[in-house]
């Protein structure tokens, strides 16, 4: 484990609240719904968590980037079947060449405090999936470091091949993985599952109560 990775568990250790951890890529539409449901859920009951949304760039995972009519395929079905409010400026006109950049921008916020790593995170992926905007130019993350009270808006690339390593060995599976310790869930508030009718989703309510109850359990 390198002294970053080791610096940053440390603080997650003494934070004043649970910190969930996630891998996930800032394209990935599945993780902006996971994530707006997981968000919507803590604030509704007041509940004393904050997520550490660490980088699983998919362009490395899988060795080529996204493909932006793929994503589109996926937005499609996840407006139709189970998020109708979300992704309503979503286009692939500026959809971005790669994530490096946003995650870099992520794990620098990250580095200020947790609260300042969340609010940039999110707000990457509002950007992206609600606000069509190119999150992979420089001006754009210098625009969400300053709505987030980031005065540093520089790029930490090593950051974020650390977060890639050190998933790899904790057995990260696809964005999003959540962990709650040492326990781990893939993708836990959707049931994903490709048929020959195409794409079918499905809020999988058992999964998601589930992984709850593990928050909660801290």
């Amino acid at each position: 484990m390198s002294v970053r990775r080791d610096q940053a568990r440390r603080r997650l250790v003494g934070c004043h609240v649970s910190a969930i951890e996630v891998f996930a890529d800032v394209r990935c539409p599945f993780t902006h719904v996971g994530l707006r449901r997981l968000v919507a859920h803590r604030d509704a009951v007041g509940a004393d968590l904050v997520l550490r949304i660490r980088a699983w760039p998919l362009e490395l995972v899988n060795g080529t980037s996204l493909d932006p009519r793929l994503i589109a395929d996926e937005v499609s079905a996840l407006r139709k079947q189970v998020a109708p409010d979300l992704f309503a400026g979503f286009n692939t006109v500026d959809f971005p060449e790669s994530s490096l950049p946003a995650l870099g921008l992520a794990a620098t916020a990250y580095q200020h405090d947790l609260g300042t790593g969340e609010r940039v995170s999110l707000l990457l992926r509002d950007a992206l999936f609600e606000g069509n905007r190119d999150i992979s130019r420089p001006d754009v993350l210098a625009q969400i470091a300053a709505a987030a009270g980031l005065t540093d808006p520089s790029v930490d690339d090593r950051a974020v091949l650390d977060d890639w390593h050190e998933g790899q060995e904790r057995g990260v599976v696809g964005s999003p993985h959540f962990f709650v310790g040492d326990d781990g869930f893939f993708c836990p508030s959707l049931a994903i599952e490709h048929t020959e009718a195409g794409l079918q989703i499905s809020f999988d309510r058992v999964g998601f109560d589930a992984f709850l109850a593990r928050c909660v359990a801290g």
